[in-house]
């Protein structure tokens, strides 16, 4: 696809970024984000993680062109918002203010071009562990930091064995019981939420694990993330929602770059549309 025009879609949603962590696959995202265009983007919050930041400073150039690429996106015209999450709660104090064109919100209901209304949070409002015991987020934060170092040292021996990316973090989630016990509870509140919120739907982040369900007459949709799945979540022309995976953006992968095999939530391998 190099050289090609960008796939255009009505609206993206991303979240999960992470900017200022080392985990942040941020050359992946402005991959994406090259071959991928929207007349609106939806920044779902997590894009910049202050709490890795206030421990240790880490931003290189690739995280600082991801914010100038979305900015540049703004600048052609596409309408942004950034929700905010809790690594970047600090975003909550400016809702409503405009920064370079991106407009920040705690919440906001994007409307489809099919009519329905869904609403579009992080997440973490409804983590229990998050506002409740805000101590063992952080120790969780500690132990999060300590599997993707273990990803990352897995990441460099299947290169040089030539391997594909695999992503050891993913795969915990989906064979650990409680995780995937947390993701199914995740998932029920915030479809409660929508519903009173009647609203058609919930698009969130925050969990790490992208999907596309219906929950009786509410859809959930999660955009997974850029640290493990490096997923997004499109709109099209119609109305109609799609999971995008970074791996899937280019037909073949340089020799010596890392290829995201995507999973689902029992594990299995989702193969490209």
């Amino acid at each position: 696809m190099s050289g090609a025009e960008p796939r255009t879609f009505r609206s993206m949603f991303i979240s999960d970024v992470h900017l200022g962590s080392k985990a942040a696959k941020a050359e992946f995202l402005i991959d994406f984000l090259r071959h991928h265009d929207a007349d609106i983007i939806y920044l779902v919050g997590d894009i910049v993680d202050g709490w890795r930041l206030r421990r240790s400073w880490h931003w290189p150039q690739s995280h600082n062109d991801v914010v100038q690429k979305l900015l540049r996106k703004a600048r052609k015209g596409a309408s942004i918002t950034y929700i905010a999450g809790n690594h970047d709660e600090f975003a909550r104090q400016f809702q409503g203010v405009h920064f370079g064109g991106i407009v920040v919100a705690d919440r906001a209901i994007h409307e489809t071009a099919d009519g329905k209304r869904l609403l579009v949070i992080h997440g973490d409002q409804f983590d229990t562990v998050v506002h409740n015991a805000r101590w063992l987020a952080y120790l969780g934060d500690y132990a999060y930091d300590a599997a993707m170092l273990v990803n990352r040292v897995i990441t460099r021996l299947r290169q040089v064995l030539g391997l594909p990316y695999w992503s050891f973090s993913s795969w915990a989630k989906v064979k650990v019981k409680k995780a995937v016990n947390f993701i199914g509870s995740f998932q029920t509140v915030l479809t409660e939420e929508a519903r009173r919120s009647h609203v058609d739907g919930v698009i969130c982040g925050h969990i790490h694990h992208a999907a596309i369900e219906s929950y009786e007459d509410v859809q959930y949709i999660n955009t997974g993330d850029w640290v493990e799945s490096c997923t997004a979540v499109v709109e099209h022309f119609d109305g109609r929602m799609e999971i995008l995976h970074w791996a899937h953006v280019l037909p073949e992968t340089p020799v010596g770059s890392e290829v995201l095999v995507p999973i689902d939530i029992k594990g299995r391998e989702v193969q490209a549309a």
